[in-house]
């Protein structure tokens, strides 16, 4: 099939051969056509296949062209990127209409996207606490919107959203049409969706939490962290060749920002690291840098874990297994991205095994496991470290057992003390 059966029109057309598409993937085959019939949609796809795409097409040639100064069209993300993103496709794709779209996320002052929004705009892409804090200043007209979309709907709960969403859903209008786009979809989703879509048709091109098929998977047991450094180091080093783009996540930003001055000290490229503590601008220019190919390495927390379109990532790190089992596979799904092949390689110590067998559970598949290079140099644990090894294993046990007692949280019965008999003459 090519976008010219789902009905695309000139202009549209002429904008998607500019971005160098040539045919619609299967979301964008199942989801345009609905979407441009009006229909109240739930789509569910892998990420990295298109969805944005997918619900983007259908409503620019819906709204056809620039009218009012109120937004007419919604689309909530989670985060600032993700709003970025979606932001720059909206324009992408109206490029050959005066069709005006506006980006609105947090960490840069309101005032100044205040006066954006005077300016007026037909698509408003944002991030649900800065579009509440801009319409209770009284800066965002809002009924006049007719589609809301909400994307990557899941991060959305995860991140706490759901008070923000249904405080937006009561200002704007009832009469809309509702869309709701994820690369997972777990109950408390569904639950959502029941809440807000009227009917809607349900979209699944593959299974839920499904990593991409050109994504290969890779796990190294590794028994420490000064290991999995080494391991690290060697890969990047000896295999630089195949490493030419790599994003390593890790679990905390304390760790983004320590790991990143290690990879810098080393020289093994230029680097840069991303968490939510970082300023806006600095995330921004870290990212493009990332995207032009001038940084080798992009060491990120899980705020780029999901909806960052990245081109040519060769190789995603999990140098800390993620804790939010789902995230896994918006992690992986950095690569391998509009059907090119990358790899992801994940290092688990003992106290992530735990994490390892979730994580397969929700992708329904064995990680390949690999030995270890004979030329890594394996390092001692450290007493420190086994002890929080042993209390992360512990812990993980007590929440499947409550009723289990860790060795770290025994208690030892005290020993009863027998009181001396002093006579009363003898206390004189």
């Amino acid at each position: 099939m090519k976008f010219e059966d789902l009905k695309i029109t000139r202009q549209f057309l002429n904008a998607i051969e500019d971005a160098g598409y040539s045919s619609p993937t299967d979301i964008q085959m199942k989801a345009i056509p609905p979407i441009r019939s009006g229909q109240d949609l739930i789509g569910i796809a892998q990420t990295g296949t298109g969805k944005t795409a997918a619900y983007v097409l259908p409503l620019l040639q819906t709204i056809k062209y620039a009218q009012g100064d109120a937004p007419r069209c919604l689309i909530l993300c989670p985060t600032k990127e993700l709003v970025m993103q979606v932001s720059q496709q909206v324009d992408v794709f109206g490029k050959y209409t005066d069709i005006r779209s506006l980006a609105l996320y947090g960490g840069v002052g309101p005032k100044s996207q205040l006066e954006e929004i005077e300016k007026g705009c037909d698509v408003m892409v944002a991030t649900p606490g800065r579009f509440l804090e801009l319409y209770f200043k009284g800066g965002i007209v809002s009924k006049k919107i007719k589609y809301l979309v909400l994307d990557e709907a899941d991060r959305m709960l995860d991140m706490g959203f759901m008070p923000k969403l249904r405080q937006i859903f009561e200002v704007i209008p009832n009469k809309r049409q509702n869309l709701l786009f994820s690369a997972t979809f777990p109950e408390r989703v569904e639950i959502l969706a029941d809440e807000f879509l009227l009917f809607p048709l349900r979209i699944e091109v593959t299974p839920p939490a499904t990593p991409v098929t050109t994504v290969s998977q890779e796990l190294y047991h590794v028994p420490n962290f000064m290991t999995k450094l080494n391991l690290l180091g060697w890969l990047l080093n000896e295999r630089s060749v195949e490493f030419q783009r790599v994003i390593v996540f890790v679990r905390t930003k304390l760790l983004a920002e320590n790991l990143s001055k290690y990879l810098a000290r080393k020289d093994f490229g230029e680097v840069r690291v991303i968490h939510s503590n970082k300023g806006q601008h600095s995330r921004m220019n870290s990212m493009d840098d990332f995207k032009a190919g001038e940084v080798r390495i992009l060491v990120s927390t899980d705020v780029s874990a999901r909806g960052i379109d990245i081109p040519d990532v060769s190789h995603v790190i999990n140098f800390s297994v993620p804790r939010e089992h789902q995230d896994y596979v918006h992690r992986i799904g950095r690569t391998g991205r509009a059907f090119k092949h990358g790899i992801a390689i994940t290092f688990a110590d003992q106290s992530e095994q735990y994490h390892i067998g979730k994580i397969e559970k929700v992708i329904g598949q064995k990680i390949p496991v690999l030995e270890l290079p004979d030329a890594i140099e394996i390092a001692k644990t450290t007493i420190e470290e086994r002890q929080e090894q042993a209390m992360e294993v512990d812990r993980q046990k007590r929440k499947e057992d409550p009723n289990f007692k860790g060795a770290f949280h025994d208690k030892k019965k005290p020993q009863s003390r027998k009181k001396k008999f002093v006579s009363r003459s003898k206390r004189r």
